[in-house]
């Protein structure tokens, strides 16, 4: 599957299990499907919430800093791509 990189992971939160990433290019969904890469992460997941500043969005554009919740654990520095379908 082709996959387009849109951001990398700044910090993640374990107790809510929430991925903090900076939006670099295209734009996030509700629904999309994406891939964490990393020097020990690689799994790929689908967006079921988004949040900035704890308020829910929908669509997250370059530039933005989201939550998103993740089931497994992130790193720093981690990649992140778009799935596309």
């Amino acid at each position: 599957m082709e996959e387009e990189k849109v951001g990398k992971v700044q910090k993640f939160f374990a107790k809510p299990n929430v991925a903090a990433i900076e939006v670099t290019a295209g734009l996030l969904r509700i629904g999309d499907r994406l891939h964490f890469k990393g020097h020990t992460t690689d799994f790929e997941d689908t967006i079921t919430s988004m949040q900035v500043e704890k308020e829910p969005i929908e669509e997250a554009k370059p530039g933005d800093l989201v939550g998103i919740k993740v089931k497994e654990r992130v790193r720093e520095h981690d990649i992140v791509y778009k799935v596309a379908v």
